[in-house]
C-alpha cells in the first residue's frame, strides 16, 4: 500500500478529511524549501503538493506564476527539486509528496529516467497538468510501474468521457477544481461543488481533493463537509512572497487554524 492509500486510509478510519497545502519548490529560495515542506507539515499537513517551476504556466494565477518566476531566477530545475524532496526525506519517511508541474520538463527527463529518479528521491504522486488522460497513457504506465501514483484534474466543465479516461488512469487521489479559471481566484460556489462531485464519484472510487478558491479556514472547513481532501496554494504561496523563508511559522499557524475547522466539518 502507498503512503497515499495509507493517509487517506488513516484518516477516513477517524472520518476526517486530508488537508494537502501546496508550495513552489524553490522559492522565495532553494535553500527555504525543505524547511517549509516540514513547516507544512507540523501545521496539520497531510500530504505536500510541491510545484515544479515553470516558465510558461496555464494552470497558475499571477501568485504562483511570480513564485514560478523567483525559483527560476535561481535556476531551480527538475533535478533540483527532487534533490529538495530526498533531502525532506531525511527527516519524514512517511508524509506524502506530489509533484505538480507540466509536462515538458518532465519530458525533457524522459519518463523512464523521471520515474526512477522521483521514486528514488521519494516521491508519490505525480501530477502534470497539462497532460490530459487521452495523452498520458504511456507516463501513467510508467509512473506506475515505478509505483508512483498519476495524479490527474478534473474540473467543472470536464465531460463525462474525460471523468472515465481518468478513472481508468489515476491512482491516489483525484484533484478537482472548484471553478473556471486558474488558482487564487476566491468565488468559490459549494453548491456547485458539491454537485459535480457527486456526478464525480458515479465513476471515480478513488478519493477527491478539492482545490482552487479555498482561502482561509471557514472555505476549507465547508469544502471538507463534501469532499475527500481540501487543497490549498495561493494563500501559502502569498504568505511566502510577503514574509520570504521566515513564512515558516505563519504556515503552521494557518494550517493548524485550517486543520482544526476541517475537524469540526463533520461533527
Amino acid at each position: 500500500m502507498s503512503r497515499i492509500q495509507k493517509i487517506f486510509q488513516r484518516l477516513q478510519e477517524h472520518n476526517k478529511q486530508a488537508l494537502i497545502p501546496f508550495i513552489t519548490a524553490g522559492d522565495p529560495h532553494p535553500a527555504a524549501t525543505v524547511g517549509l515542506m516540514h513547516a507544512l507539515v507540523a501545521g496539520g499537513a497531510d500530504i505536500v503538493e510541491l510545484g515544479v517551476p515553470f516558465s510558461d504556466p496555464m494552470a497558475d494565477g499571477p501568485v504562483i506564476q511570480k513564485a514560478s518566476e523567483r525559483a527560476l531566477a535561481h535556476g531551480v530545475s527538475l533535478r533540483d527539486v527532487l534533490d529538495m524532496v530526498k533531502e525532506f526525506r531525511r527527516k519524514d519517511a512517511d508524509t506524502p509528496v506530489v509533484l505538480m508541474g507540466y509536462a515538458n520538463p518532465v519530458e525533457a527527463m524522459g519518463y523512464q529516467v523521471f520515474a526512477e529518479a522521483a521514486r528514488e528521491a521519494g516521491v508519490d504522486g505525480v501530477l502534470t497538468v497539462d497532460l490530459p488522460p487521452e495523452e498520458a497513457q504511456s507516463l501513467s504506465d510508467t509512473l506506475k510501474a515505478h509505483q508512483l501514483d498519476p495524479i490527474f484534474l478534473l474540473a467543472p466543465t470536464t465531460p463525462e468521457a474525460r471523468i472515465k479516461a481518468v478513472a481508468q488512469q489515476a491512482s491516489g487521489y483525484v484533484y478537482y477544481v472548484s471553478l473556471k479559471g486558474v488558482t487564487g481566484a476566491a468565488n468559490l460556489d459549494l453548491d456547485s461543488v458539491t454537485s459535480k462531485l457527486q456526478q464525480l464519484r458515479a465513476h471515480i472510487s478513488l478519493p477527491i481533493g478539492v482545490g482552487f478558491g479555498i482561502r482561509d479556514a471557514a472555505s476549507a472547513q465547508a469544502v471538507a463537509k463534501v469532499a475527500d481532501s481540501v487543497i490549498i496554494g495561493s494563500r501559502l504561496v502569498q504568505e511566502i512572497e510577503e514574509h520570504g523563508a521566515s513564512a515558516a511559522q505563519r504556515l503552521t499557524a494557518f494550517l493548524r487554524e485550517v486543520r482544526s475547522a476541517m475537524d469540526s466539518a463533520r461533527h
